[in-house]
């Protein structure tokens, strides 16, 4: 989790480059600022923690919680509907 200042240009850009780093270490998007990344084990989560670090801009702020695969398996998550979005349509098959 992060957060970063957008307010001038070289910061937006120090932003994306760090939004675009996480991305090529493999994370996924949960939300704008909230990235994610499922590794096997303490050794891994240590590595990937110093490459955070190292890529960490200069302004801001970057937040790591490491949770145990366990505590990921009771995550719930909920999703309202999209508007617009046209109701799942049913098949029905003819003999």
């Amino acid at each position: 989790m992060f957060d970063l200042p957008v307010t001038e240009r070289a910061e937006r850009k120090a932003a994306t480059g760090f939004r675009n780093f996480l991305l090529d270490q493999g994370f996924n998007m949960a939300q704008f600022s909230v990235y994610y990344r499922l590794l096997s084990g303490k050794d891994a989560a240590a590595s990937m923690e110093q490459k955070i670090q190292a890529g960490v801009p200069s302004r801001g702020s970057v937040h790591i919680l490491t949770i145990t695969d366990k505590q990921y398996e009771t995550m719930r998550v909920f999703q309202g509907k999209r508007r617009g979005t046209p109701e799942k349509a049913y098949q029905l098959s003819l003999f």
